[in-house]
Formats: C-alpha cells, sequence, structure tokens
C-alpha cells in the first residue's frame, strides 16, 4: 500500500555539506540522516543516530531541499527500517533530485525507485557485525549502485575480497573499501589493493579530513 506525503519518519539531522564518501565524493549535498539503527558496529561514527530522533513529514523534509537537482543523501542510522523512507525517496525522486541511499546492507533493497543510487555496506567480520548481511541484497545491485566495504585489519580485508570475487561485484558495480583509521593506515590499506589489482577501490572519509573537529552536521 502506498504511504501519504504526510507519513512521517524519526529525523536525527538535516544538513548540507560536501559529501565525504562514495564515488560522489567532494560533490555538495543535503544530507537527511534518519534515526534508528539495528546494529551497533564497533567503529561507528555516527552513534548519535541509533535512537529516536524528531518525527516529521516526508513532504516537509523534500521542501528543505531548496535547491533543483541537488544531490540529497539519505543515510542514518539504517533508513531503511522506517516505512516512510521509501516515500521520501520516491518523493525526492519526483523533485527532481539525484538521491543517494546510504543502508548498511541488512535491510531490503528490492523495489525502491530505479533512479535512487543504493549504497549498500557488507559488513566485515571487525564491525562485530558481518552475521547480519543480506546476501540476497548483492544479487539486486545495478551498475549505478555501490557496495562498501569498512575495514579494520588484514582479515577483514580477506573477507571483503572473497566477498567481491564470489558476487562478481566488480563487474557489476563500484567497489569501495575505506580503513577505520583508528586501527589501519591509510597507506596499508592502499597498498593491499594495489597489490592486489582489479578495480576495487581506496575511499577516505572526505569530511573528516575536511572538518576533522566535528562529528555532526558535515
Amino acid at each position: 500500500m502506498t504511504l501519504p506525503p504526510d507519513t512521517t519518519v524519526e529525523v536525527c539531522e538535516v544538513f548540507r555539506s560536501l559529501q565525504g564518501e562514495t564515488t560522489w565524493s567532494g560533490r555538495p549535498a543535503t544530507f537527511i540522516r534518519l534515526a534508528g539503527c539495528n546494529l551497533r558496529c564497533r567503529y561507528c561514527d555516527s552513534a548519535y543516530a541509533w535512537e529516536s530522533g524528531e518525527s516529521r513529514t516526508v513532504a516537509a523534509l523534500v521542501r528543505d531541499v531548496k535547491r533543483r537537482g541537488e544531490v540529497v543523501v539519505v543515510t542514518g542510522g539504517e533508513p531503511l527500517l522506517q516505512p516512510g523512507t521509501r516515500v521520501l525517496l520516491d518523493m525526492l525522486v519526483s523533485a527532481g533530485h539525484i538521491v543517494v541511499l546510504e543502508t548498511n546492507g541488512t535491510q531490503d533493497i528490492d523495489g525502491l525507485p530505479s533512479e535512487v543510487v543504493r549504497v549498500v555496506d557488507v559488513k566485515c567480520p571487525g564491525s562485530g557485525e558481518s552475521n547480519q548481511n543480506r546476501w540476497a541484497n548483492l544479487d539486486l545491485l545495478e551498475p549505478n549502485d555501490e557496495v562498501k566495504l569498512v575495514v579494520s585489519h588484514r582479515e577483514d580485508f580477506d573477507f571483503a575480497v572473497d566477498v567481491v570475487d564470489r558476487h562478481s561485484l566488480e563487474e557489476r558495480c563500484s567497489v569501495l573499501l575505506s580503513p577505520v583509521t583508528e586501527y589501519l593506515a591509510p597507506a596499508t590499506l592502499a597498498e593491499w589493493i594495489l597489490d592486489r589489482g582489479g578495480g576495487l577501490r581506496l575511499q577516505l572519509q572526505l569530511h573528516r579530513i575536511v572538518w576533522p573537529d566535528q562529528d555532526r552536521g558535515v
């Protein structure tokens, strides 16, 4: 059943910044961070979004995006926990925006608007949540989608390469590997990627480099 535009979602924050991750890195974007998450990853940098937020209608959120054609990143928390997120995505696409959805990979990504860029996390063992991956999502990926794997150590890297190979991800979409910098030096991950070869991409969190002292609103 289609939900009306006065459907509400729980919102943690809305802000405008540069996209710090994905192949859209560096692009100005409006971020809609929804509240609530079903995971507790060891390295989470947005734990403030785990709990409930402010209830807002999806119509009001769409009105907040002032610039037509703006990239809009819907993130969390885990946005697909909320039924109203699918309405929000539909309305943002209909309003003419480029829409990027960042999901932790545990929820079904089927049935979303085809225009939405789905950035799907695959949780490595270092997250403490690798048993929660929804593997069926990887069969649904299209060329405009992206997969992100956050790497804490060599075991995570080997796990990531195995997932990429088993699911032929490099041939199907962009694959991004990001280091947990507290545990793994970016240069080390870069060397592993270079040694392995292929189409893997190193991803650093641009917003953490530009605004290292800010935890929110970037």
